[in-house]
């Protein structure tokens, strides 16, 4: 018989990308209102493998990743979607997102994103948000899934991710290898 066991803390990681790089320091600023003391924030990556968003925002587009210093209960995704929702209203002129933003969640054992879309391989955790699973630990590194976004199996992304794995673990006393 398994027994419920509470869940481990989460590092609190946003993607937010954009056309104008000065709207991440804005929308960076009101994210920080809500979730705290931003920790780490990750180079610019070049957003080039999709063309789907640029209807919507233009081109090119470009992803910065936000890491949060405090913690977060992993049931607190979808609140935290929600209110990322709004802050991407904020930027919004004409029915058209000048930004779009990621929230998620890091373990050591995984890497999810919270989304208001449902699929097959999404599951639903309360208000009409899902988790999805984005990236594996396996092996010693981040592994995508058939369904992750390309940008986030990038190895630049996913190098970064695992240098944030490496603080957690060591944030939490040696942890898992």
């Amino acid at each position: 018989m398994s027994l419920p066991q509470p869940p481990d803390l989460a590092k609190l990681i946003i993607g937010l990308f954009t056309r104008e790089k000065q709207q991440f320091k804005e929308a960076a600023c009101d994210l920080s209102e809500e979730f705290g003391e931003i920790e780490v924030v990750s180079p610019w990556f070049s957003f080039d493998y999709t063309r789907y968003y640029e209807t919507e925002m233009g081109g090119p587009l470009f992803r910065r990743m936000m890491v949060f210093k405090t913690p977060i209960q992993q049931d607190d995704l979808p609140d935290i979607k929600i209110i990322t929702n709004k802050i991407e209203l904020k930027y919004t002129r004409d029915h058209k997102r000048a930004v779009n933003i990621d929230p998620g969640y890091l373990l050591l054992e995984r890497f999810v994103l919270a989304t208001g879309k449902n699929y097959t391989h999404r599951i639903h955790i309360g208000k009409g948000i899902y988790a999805d699973l984005t990236l594996i630990f396996q092996n010693g590194s981040f592994q995508p899934l058939p369904w992750t976004y390309p940008d986030y199996a990038d190895q630049t992304m996913k190098t970064f991710l695992e240098k944030i794995r490496d603080r957690l673990r060591m944030e939490t006393k040696g942890g898992k290898k």
